[in-house]
């Protein structure tokens, strides 16, 4: 009887872990949502945009934009004077961020790359912002003040 009791409680445990899981995804709102800096910050803009499709996030794109719409991943001086002097370069830090936020499905929790720590912090704040507006619905583009 205590077996039965036991595997009763687990079996109702897991069931409202699913479902608490499968609500948390939920809140999201499908579309295309995007959040980006404010201002430009040594020539660049950053921004995410995410794709939400069934309430959970399917498409991460985080990166920078210079104000001629040139990508920061696409720089190859950049990325190398940015890997001698950080260790990391664009195109790694912004699909390390963006993966993470597309795994967990959330901002909270992800960590931060050595060597990428102000676009780690850009990164958190866009990322709560992206996801306010998918929980809104809303897809106009979010501004954000990423100073740091």
């Amino acid at each position: 009887m205590n077996r039965i009791r036991t595997l009763t409680l687990i079996w109702l445990f897991m069931t409202v872990l699913s479902l608490t899981a499968c609500n948390r995804k939920t809140d999201l709102q499908d579309g295309y949502y995007t959040a980006q800096a404010a201002e430009f910050s040594h020539g660049w803009k950053e921004y995410i945009t995410i794709m939400v499709k069934s309430g959970s996030i399917v498409s991460v794109e985080y990166n920078a934009e210079n104000s001629s719409g040139f990508i920061k991943s696409w720089d190859n001086a950049y990325m190398q004077n940015m890997l001698l002097s950080s260790g990391t370069y664009p195109n790694e830090y912004t699909r390390y961020y963006a993966g993470q936020l597309l795994d967990r499905q959330t901002g909270e929790s992800i960590d931060v790359m050595s060597g990428a720590t102000s676009s780690y912090d850009s990164f958190q704040k866009l990322a709560a912002a992206v996801l306010e507006q998918s929980r809104k619905g809303d897809s106009s583009i979010v501004t954000v003040d990423t100073s740091h």
